[in-house]
This record gives structure tokens, C-alpha cells and sequence, in this order.
């Protein structure tokens, strides 16, 4: 009788084992891959210390993104923000950190053979204070950053405006 109990428990702890592994239980999933394909673009995940604004350009360079829009959310060590200051042409820049995204939202086109990730966001803190605008540059904290992307048929293209010596965003002509 002792032998089927040992049996009995060695299968039981056996098939636990097993549906812990298989299930997830306690354990940190492997991660496969920063993103995956959907009907109209792509789902990434982003987590602790990924550069978002990087892997964006990634992403648009791996797949052949000829255009896309995007937006996300998660949780940040850190965001800079940039306002853009016309008459000096450049940004003035003020860092974040750990702070939730609220909302990023932005397009992907290419200028001069490269992706160009244009992005803006909004920030909260502990307080629930609130900052945004163009982001520069996007660390993702504790937790993950979800980007939706959507991607459009035809390839979009970033030029300087001449009138205005800014870096805009063209459509293809038809």
C-alpha cells in the first residue's frame, strides 16, 4: 500500500510541475520576441530598460514599414520631452522619471534612407501632475510599455519645410 501512495503522490506532484510549467504559475514566462503581427500592423511589448523610440526604429527598418501611426502606454524610468524653440531650431529638453505613460502617440515615415519616429506623449507622476509634448526619449521602467501600430500601404516621407525650416511629414502624391 505504501508503494501506490509514493505512486499516487510522485504523479501528483509530477502533473502540478507540469501545469505550473505549462500554465505560467509562479514563473516568469520566456519572452519570445518584442512584438508580434496583427490584421493591421503590430502589437509590441516593451519591458524594463528597452528604448522605445529605438525600437520603433527597429521595427520599421526589420519588417519594411513603408508608413505607420502608433500608440502606446506603460510605465517609464524615463521620458524627456522636447519643446522646439523656432528661433534657435532645437529643442529644449526636461527628463521625467518613473512615471506612468499615459498616452504616446506618433507615426513612423523615413527620411534619408532611415526611419523617423515623430512622437508625443503625456506623463503622470505619484501626484497625478500631468507634462507631455514631443517626445525625445522614452525609457521603459518596472512593468512593460504596450505599442499598437498601425501600418499604412504606402510609404510616408519626412522633409525639411523650407518655408518654415522644420521637419514635416509628406504625403504621397496621387
Amino acid at each position: 500500500m505504501n508503494f501506490v501512495k509514493r505512486a499516487v503522490s510522485v504523479l501528483t506532484l509530477g502533473l502540478t510541475l507540469s501545469c505550473i510549467a505549462t500554465y505560467g504559475g509562479a514563473q516568469t514566462p520566456e519572452l519570445k520576441g518584442k512584438f508580434m503581427k496583427t490584421p493591421t500592423g503590430y502589437l509590441m511589448v516593451l519591458r524594463h530598460g528597452d528604448n522605445v523610440l529605438q525600437n520603433l526604429e527597429q521595427l520599421a527598418r526589420d519588417e519594411k514599414i513603408p508608413g505607420a501611426s502608433f500608440v502606446g502606454i506603460g510605465f517609464m524610468s524615463e521620458a524627456t520631452f522636447g519643446f522646439y524653440d523656432f528661433n534657435r531650431k532645437q529643442f529644449d529638453p526636461k527628463t521625467y522619471h518613473n512615471v506612468e505613460m499615459a498616452n504616446m502617440t506618433g507615426s513612423i515615415a523615413w527620411k534619408e534612407g532611415k526611419p523617423s519616429i515623430h512622437a508625443h506623449g503625456t506623463v503622470t507622476d505619484g501626484s497625478f501632475g500631468a507634462a507631455g509634448g514631443h517626445l525625445l526619449g522614452l525609457t521603459v521602467g518596472t512593468g512593460s510599455c504596450e505599442i499598437t501600430v498601425t501600418v499604412y500601404p504606402e510609404r510616408l516621407a519626412r522633409f525639411t519645410d523650407p518655408e518654415i525650416e522644420a521637419n514635416v511629414l509628406g504625403l504621397p502624391q496621387k
